[in-house]
């Protein structure tokens, strides 16, 4: 046969795993779906990214059965599909690890790794097999490398922890497509590289993954496509670059940003914040070091090291066993979170939803909260200048609600954010302790983030960002602070530092 004639040949092409396209869906009237398309090929690690808001989590549902679309159309190797439920999801071999973890706290690691699926009895079918469970429990955490005992009840594990059980439970009961909503939000440098390496098992099985994240450096790592969300419609899709990532942030964010940690100039006064030989038993000793007015510094180092223990004990949340801390050059004995308050600190918490905001409450009075008193007109609190502060600082902050009697738990992930940072600043705070200030926030909110933290870091504020993220830390501060085992190891200039050399000394004994 001639090369022309097998030109001629019509080629094959295999339909994909799942393809989604038109996805519609609304809630109450709001439009959440605009006609969305995604395409997944068998075997494939596929990104999906976007703004918080941008529709990705309700897409992911309606792939995993859990939310029916108001329109659109499923097709499942080229078939229609309804995934009317989870069950029939999983019954085409579809799992979903969420954000939020959904996993029984009372019960034991093998239990919820096999709720729902449990191995029988031969004997008795209608009793579970608790010596094999935990058997396969044990086999199938050791084959994915993670070091947890199956034994363990979920509400001693560590968030990062129940994080590995959510993984295992997916990868155990899945064989076709494992969708990932944020997966390494609450994970370790080692336990993210340990999750990549899970991925890429996957896929030399023939396990699709859909990786859902803010994180776009990581993504480069694993993913072989990325698509793209903007309000609801699918803006992007094509191959994952490796860097330069101007274009899947253009189409994010609808904007290119060219300043993506805004320049700032560093004018740095006397020493606002200092701590001398801090200490808390079994969690960090011998910390010291001190913070000037105007100047940003990042504390770093794995998780486990100390780093969130240490912002939190000086902000009195948990006592100090030994050491001093100083403001502007005097002692002051800081105990409870209210001495730090009065001191003028401001801590924004890594878990802001828990720790930081009353969800169930209006977003004015959660920038109120902390500082009532100045609400007070004859012992009674001024409604109608809470309603005044709440619509300046949402409009100073650019904070994206209806109207200040919105709940904040309704807000996405960077407005709760700023709201957290309203609350501090109506109560004129001048030092801010900030842990993992845009953790599960977007690529856009990051940018505002920054700038208003650059903002306080102008006015005067002394600032101390606890962070993860490398490339954070290098964009946004003076200095680092390392930290190893519970003790500070190293300080070191942004300016002539790099990743590299802040990992050497937060994982290296001897450096």
């Amino acid at each position: 046969m001639t090369d022309a004639a097998l030109d001629s040949i019509p080629t094959v092409q295999s339909p994909p795993l799942v393809e989604l396209r038109g996805i519609r869906k609304s809630y109450a009237g709001v439009t959440v779906l605009k006609g969305a398309h995604l395409r997944i090929e068998p075997g494939e690690i596929h990104g999906l990214v976007g703004e918080n808001g941008a529709g990705k989590s309700t897409l992911m549902k309606i792939l995993g059965g859990e939310t029916q679309r108001d329109d659109g159309e499923v097709t499942w190797l080229g078939q229609t599909a309804s995934l009317a439920n989870r069950g029939q999801a999983e019954g085409l071999g579809i799992t979903m690890i969420h954000q939020e973890l959904n996993l029984a706290p009372h019960l034991s690691v093998a239990e919820n790794i096999f709720l729902g699926h449990e191995p029988r009895l031969r004997a008795l079918p209608g009793l579970v097999d608790r010596q094999r469970e935990m058997a396969d429990a044990k086999a199938s955490l050791d084959l994915l490398g993670f070091n947890l005992n199956p034994r363990t009840i979920v509400r001693f594990l560590s968030p990062a922890q129940r994080q590995l059980v959510e993984i295992a439970r997916a990868v155990v009961r899945t064989q076709r497509l494992v969708i990932m909503d944020e997966p390494t939000s609450s994970l370790s440098v080692h336990e993210v590289e340990d999750l990549f390496r899970v991925v890429r098992q996957l896929k030399t099985q023939g396990t699709a993954v859909v990786f859902v994240t803010h994180r776009l450096e990581e993504l480069a790592q694993i993913a072989d496509r990325v698509t793209v969300l903007r309000d609801g419609e699918t803006v992007h899709e094509g191959p994952m670059p490796s860097g330069n990532f101007g274009e899947l942030i253009r189409a994010m964010v609808g904007r290119e940003l060219k300043d993506f940690y805004p320049a700032r100039t560093a004018q740095m006064g006397q020493a606002l914040l200092a701590v001398e030989d801090l200490g808390h038993k079994n969690k960090f000793e011998g910390v010291t070091f001190s913070i000037s007015r105007g100047e940003i510094v990042g504390l770093a180092g794995l998780v486990g090291a100390g780093r969130t223990e240490v912002a939190e004990t000086i902000f009195g949340a948990t006592p100090a066993d030994k050491g001093r801390i100083f403001i502007e050059g005097a002692a002051v004995r800081i105990r409870t979170p209210q001495d730090a308050i009065r001191c003028g600190m401001a801590l924004l918490t890594e878990d802001r939803k828990r720790t930081g905001l009353a969800g169930k409450l209006a977003l004015r009075h959660n920038i109120t909260i902390a500082n009532l008193s100045a609400l007070l007109r004859q012992g009674r609190l001024d409604l109608n200048m809470e309603a005044r502060v709440g619509e300046e600082y949402r409009q100073r902050l650019g904070i994206r609600a209806s109207s200040t009697t919105q709940r904040v738990e309704r807000l996405s992930g960077g407005n709760q954010q700023k709201v957290v940072l309203a609350k501090w600043l109506y109560r004129q705070a001048r030092i801010f302790l900030f842990d993992e200030p845009t953790r599960g926030v977007d690529v856009g909110a990051k940018s505002e983030i920054y700038r208003l933290i650059n903002e306080l870091a102008q006015s005067g504020a002394a600032i101390l960002m606890v962070s993860s993220e490398l490339p954070e830390i290098l964009g946004m501060t003076d200095r680092v602070l390392v930290m190893r085992n519970g003790r500070m190891v190293k300080e070191l200039v942004t300016a002539e530092t790099n990743q590299e050399e802040i990992m050497r000394w937060a994982t290296l004994s001897e450096v």
